[in-house]
C-alpha cells in the first residue's frame, strides 16, 4: 500500500473491527454497526495529503473519513448495509472550500436584483441595455416600490462610463432606483433615490465615501462611491423572508453545482447570523458556513476595552464565525482602490490621483489592536498596494503591543502586493486570500487602464508568495464574479485575460499549488485543517467528484471540468 504506517494501523485496526468473521465466514450481526456507511472504491483519489498523495477508494461513518487507500483492502471493510460507489476511474477531490464570497447574496439575482452584468456573465453591453432591463423590471412592479440591480462594469459598457441619474430616469422617475457596481464599492441612484436620502448638491461627502457631482453644476451625478452608498442603502427596504429563502435555496444549488462544501462568508451581521442559524436548524443549509464579522469593533466583535464576546472560532461544525472583516480601501476597477503610485490613466484630471483609503492609518491600527489583543482573527480588505501598507502596519504594531503566536490574520485580495509587502507577511505570518480571478475578468483593463503593462503582470502575485512559503487560498468574491472554485483554479494556472492575453506568466503556478489554494491551505488559513481539506482518516467527509483530472487535463480546460457528485458530511447534496 502507498500509505504510511500509521494509516496501516488504522486501516487494519478498522479491517479486524469490521471483519469479525466466524468459521463459516459470515460476518455477524452484531459487528455490522462498526462498517462503513459507504465504501467508494475504483476511483482516482487526489487527496491533498503529502504524506500519501494519491488513493483509490475511501470509506465513510457517520458523515467521517475512517480508512483511505487500495479498493481491495477498502472492500473488505464493508457491511451487510454498507453502500458502495464504484467512481469507475473518475476523480474525487476533497470538498472544494470557497474561501471568500458573501453567501447567499448571488441568489438574490432575479429574485430581488436586475442582473446587470455583462458578457461573458449578463447581456449587458451598453447603457441603454442596462436601462431597458430596469425598466421591464419597473413596469412590474408595484408603484413607489424599489427597484434594485447589481452587476454593472462601467469598463465593459460601450459607453465607458457609469450610468448617472439621468440615465435611470430613463427606466422610471416614479420608483426609486438603486443599482449597485460589480465590484459592490460603488452604486447609483436616480433622482427619486437621492430625493428620499435627502441627498443635494449641499450634502456632505460622509467619512471614506465620496458623492460624485457634476463638475459645472455640482449637483449629484448619483454615483456613490464606498461609504456614500449607505446614504441610500439605508432606506432600501430588506428583502422578505419568501424572497430570502428563494434566495438562499438558489445560492445553494450555485455552490454545491460548483463542488463547494465550505464557504466563508466574508462579511456578516447579527441579522445574517440569525437567518443561517434559522436555515441551519430547519435543514436547509447543507453547507458547512464560516461567518466574518463585519464593521471592525461593535457587531460580531466585542466594544473597545470589554473582554470575552463571541470570539473566532465559535460554533459548530456547520456553522461557526470566523474572522473578524475590516476594509481599508475599495475597488481598483472602480478608482476607489488606494495606490502608492498614480493610476496608470487617472480618473479625472489630476495625473497623481492615487485613490484613497477608507479610515486613516491610526484609526485602522488603534482598532486591529483592539481585536488581536482579545483573540480575534482579523481580515482587512486591501487591493491597492498603500492600503497593503497601512495592513501590514497595523497588524505589526499588533503584535508589538500584545505578541500572538499563529494568530493567521488575512489580507482579502492582496490585489496589488508588492515583492517587500511579501517578505513583511511572510516575516508576520500574515495569509493573503487572492482574487486571482481579476487576471481573467479584469486583467485587460488592468494593463491597460488601471495599472499598465508593468504592475498588471504583477497582480495577485502568486508564484512569489510559493516562493517564500506563504500559505494562501484564492477566492471569487460571488456575487462579484460566478462561484466556481475550479475556474479559481484556472486562473492560477493561465493567468489568462478574455483577450486571450497571459497576464504576468511568472506568477503562474503549478495546479497542485493552485488546488492547495481550495483544499488544504484553504482550510488551514480558517484554522480548519484538522478537519477538512484533504481526504484523510478522520476528517469529515466532504468530497467533489469530477468528470476529469485537474491534474492531467489540458490547463486550458480546467475550469470546464464537469462538477459531478458534491458529498458533504457523507451525503450526496448534488448530482449531476
Amino acid at each position: 500500500m502507498q500509505a504510511s504506517g500509521k494509516k496501516m494501523m488504522a486501516l487494519a485496526l478498522v479491517a479486524a473491527m469490521c471483519m469479525g468473521f466466524s468459521s463459516s465466514g459470515t460476518l455477524p450481526k452484531k459487528l455490522d454497526p462498526l462498517a462503513p456507511d459507504t465504501v467508494y472504491t475504483n476511483g482516482t483519489v487526489i487527496t491533498m495529503d503529502d504524506a500519501s498523495p494519491s488513493a483509490e477508494a475511501v470509506a465513510v461513518k457517520d458523515g467521517r473519513i475512517i480508512a483511505v487507500g487500495k479498493s481491495k483492502d477498502i472492500r473488505q471493510l464493508a457491511g451487510r448495509q454498507t453502500k458502495t460507489v464504484d467512481l469507475k476511474g473518475k476523480v474525487m477531490l476533497p470538498g472544494l472550500i470557497d474561501a471568500h464570497s458573501h453567501f447567499p447574496s448571488s441568489g438574490l439575482e432575479g429574485v430581488v436584483y436586475v442582473n446587470l452584468n455583462s458578457p461573458p456573465v449578463g447581456k449587458i453591453q451598453k447603457i441603454a441595455d442596462l436601462v431597458s432591463a430596469l425598466k421591464e423590471r419597473a413596469e412590474e412592479t408595484v408603484a413607489g416600490a424599489w427597484i434594485q440591480g447589481r452587476g454593472y462594469d462601467q469598463t465593459l459598457l460601450a459607453e465607458k462610463r457609469h450610468p448617472t441619474r439621468a440615465d435611470l430616469d430613463q427606466a422610471s422617475d416614479e420608483h426609486p432606483i438603486f443599482i449597485t457596481h460589480t465590484s459592490g464599492h460603488l452604486a447609483v441612484a436616480n433622482s427619486a433615490a437621492l430625493k428620499l436620502a435627502g441627498i443635494t448638491k449641499d450634502t456632505p461627502n460622509p467619512e471614506g465615501g465620496t458623492i460624485q457631482r457634476d463638475r459645472a453644476t455640482g449637483e449629484p451625478t448619483g454615483v456613490l462611491e464606498e461609504s456614500a452608498m449607505a446614504l441610500v442603502s439605508k432606506y432600501v427596504p430588506a428583502a422578505s423572508p419568501e424572497k430570502e429563502l428563494a434566495a438562499l435555496k438558489e445560492a445553494v444549488k450555485q455552490y454545491t453545482a460548483a463542488g463547494v462544501t465550505t464557504s466563508i462568508i466574508a462579511a456578516g451581521s447579527k441579522t445574517s447570523v440569525m437567518n443561517l442559524q434559522k436555515y441551519s436548524k430547519e435543514g436547509l443549509l447543507p453547507l458547512r458556513i464560516t461567518t466574518m464579522g463585519s464593521g471592525g469593533l461593535g457587531d460580531l466583535s466585542p466594544s473597545p476595552g470589554e473582554l470575552g464576546g463571541f470570539v473566532t472560532g465559535f460554533g459548530n461544525d456547520t456553522l461557526k464565525l470566523g474572522a473578524v472583516k475590516m476594509w481599508q480601501d475599495g475597488s481598483i476597477q472602480g478608482y476607489t482602490g488606494y495606490l502608492s503610485k498614480p493610476y496608470h490613466v487617472p480618473p479625472g484630471d489630476d495625473p497623481e490621483y492615487r485613490g484613497h483609503p477608507l479610515q486613516s492609518r491610526e484609526k485602522l491600527t488603534e482598532r486591529v489592536i483592539e481585536l488581536h489583543k482579545n483573540g480575534y482573527q482579523i481580515a482587512i480588505h486591501g487591493n491597492g498596494d498603500a492600503a497593503i501598507d497601512d495592513i501590514l502596519y497595523a497588524f505589526r504594531k499588533a503584535q508589538e503591543a500584545f505578541p500572538r503566536k499563529d494568530a493567521r490574520h488575512r489580507i482579502e485580495h492582496a490585489q496589488m502586493a508588492r515583492e517587500d509587502q511579501l517578505d513583511e507577511m511572510a516575516k508576520l505570518g500574515i495569509t493573503p486570500s487572492f482574487y486571482v480571478s481579476h487576471t481573467f475578468f479584469w486583467g485587460d483593463q488592468h494593463w491597460e487602464t488601471f495599472m499598465g503593462p508593468e504592475r498588471a503582470a504583477r497582480m495577485s502575485p502568486l508564484k512569489s508568495a510559493v516562493k517564500r512559503g506563504i500559505r494562501f487560498s484564492v477566492h471569487l468574491d460571488t456575487p462579484v464574479t460566478p462561484m466556481s472554485p475550479l475556474q479559481a483554479v484556472w486562473s492560477a494556472v493561465n493567468r489568462t485575460s478574455r483577450s486571450g492575453e497571459v497576464i504576468g506568466p511568472e506568477q503562474r503556478v503549478t495546479r497542485i499549488e493552485a488546488l492547495r489554494a481550495v483544499t488544504i491551505d484553504a482550510a488551514w488559513q480558517n484554522f480548519d485543517e484538522n478537519i477538512k481539506g484533504s481526504i484523510e482518516t478522520g476528517k469529515y467527509a466532504d468530497f467533489v467528484i469530477l468528470g476529469d483530472n485537474p491534474l492531467t487535463v489540458q490547463s486550458m480546460k480546467i475550469k470546464d471540468i464537469p462538477i459531478l457528485e458534491t458529498v458533504i458530511n457523507g451525503k450526496t447534496v448534488y448530482k449531476k
